[in-house]
């Protein structure tokens, strides 16, 4: 919000600043009645900080400006848990099959049955 305020002071400043160039008329003291009125003199103060503010915001972010930036909301809700992989649903093996032989015994297996032939 405070980002919000300063670029718009930033942008009115910048507009009376124009007029003063082209027209020689500085809409602020025109408002005011003059330019060392104190409320004229605030102006051009909360302009500056303003122009200043934002420079700063521009260093601090690296180059990058946004006027409106949204703060992320937590959700108060339990987050859902992370999806797990299919492999971790799946049934454990039957009893009923044969379980993996190990290498050494898959080759016996297989000499015993190239020697039976």
């Amino acid at each position: 919000m405070i980002t919000f305020i300063a670029f718009i002071l930033t942008i009115i400043g910048c507009i009376n600043w124009l007029l003063i160039g082209m027209l020689q008329y500085d809409f602020i003291a025109g408002f005011f009645g003059f330019q060392a009125s104190i409320f004229s003199r605030i102006f051009y103060i909360l302009f500056g900080i303003a122009a200043l503010y934002l420079l700063l915001r521009v260093i601090v972010n690296k180059g990058t400006f946004k006027v409106f930036e949204r703060k992320k909301k937590k959700d108060k809700k339990a987050e859902a848990p992370a999806p797990q992989p299919a492999y971790a649903t799946a049934n454990p093996p039957r009893e009923d099959f044969p379980s993996q032989q190990s290498e050494e015994e898959n080759q016996t297996t297989l000499f015993d049955e190239h020697m039976k032939n």
